[in-house]
């Protein structure tokens, strides 16, 4: 594995651990801690070379699914300006679905082309 993926790897591991820190306001902050830490997890060991092709590939394939349930119909934007709280929260919580589901995806196709 090239030095740019290993890092790609370490960056988006510090930044899903953040994003699980700042879930601790949210009113299902378990929930998303959970998936967030997952995340990060994944993205530690793909930088660390400890991850089969197929964990993230399942993960990746199950964020995916999730951005499709969560996406509102009606979407607003991001901003709480932007329309009303609760289609804009799962607006943002679908998009940061699909942005865990595009890393990971990477990652297994990464893992498999050096296998």
């Amino acid at each position: 594995m090239n030095v740019l993926f290993k890092t790609l790897g370490f960056v988006f591991a510090i930044l899903f651990a953040i994003g699980a820190v700042l879930q601790y306001n949210d009113p299902d902050s378990l929930h998303w801690i959970i998936v967030y830490g997952i995340a990060a997890l994944v993205s530690l060991l793909f930088a660390l070379k400890k991850v089969k092709f197929v964990v993230p590939l399942v993960l990746g394939v199950f964020a995916f699914i999730g951005f499709v349930y969560l996406y509102p119909s009606d979407f607003q934007g991001f901003d709480l300006n932007d329309g009303d709280i609760k289609t804009v929260e799962l607006g943002r919580e679908a998009f940061g679905l699909l942005i865990i589901s595009v890393v990971l995806l990477v990652f297994a196709f990464r893992v498999k082309r050096t296998l």
